[in-house]
């Protein structure tokens, strides 16, 4: 499932064992929003894709990256490592991404908390 390409697509990088996941679905859904998701952790983003996110947040790799998860330290990784060793890193190990995200069009937000989703709804 690629990511959206229009305005009229709204996507949720979503993990239904975090609770932010589910009360950002669920806000969502209670405010009648047709999103889509998309369970990373079973379909990984790939490095393009991850690249393409970053840009979409506004962020850094490493912004929007777990750095306490095991994973982290267990790749080699540091808060300097460059965005290409941490994409390599998050397609190995999907837990490394932080969530929820969601996309619409060519933005993004995470939703820490939840509510931070919300003004990409607004036109």
């Amino acid at each position: 499932m690629a990511l959206p390409s229009s305005r009229d697509e709204i996507l949720l990088l979503h993990n239904p064992k975090c609770s932010k996941s589910r009360q950002t679905l669920s806000l969502l859904e209670g405010r009648g929003v047709a999103v889509t998701t998309r369970l990373y952790l079973e379909q990984p983003l790939t490095a393009e894709e991850l690249g393409d996110l970053g840009r979409r947040l506004d962020k850094r790799a490493i912004e929007f990256t777990r750095t306490k998860q095991a994973e982290f330290a267990e790749a080699g990784l540091t808060k300097e490592s460059a965005e290409e060793e941490i994409f390599a890193a998050m397609v190995g190990a999907p837990i490394l991404m932080e969530r929820p995200v969601l996309i619409r069009g060519n933005r993004a937000r995470i939703g820490r908390p939840p509510e931070e989703v919300l003004d990409l709804l607004g036109d």
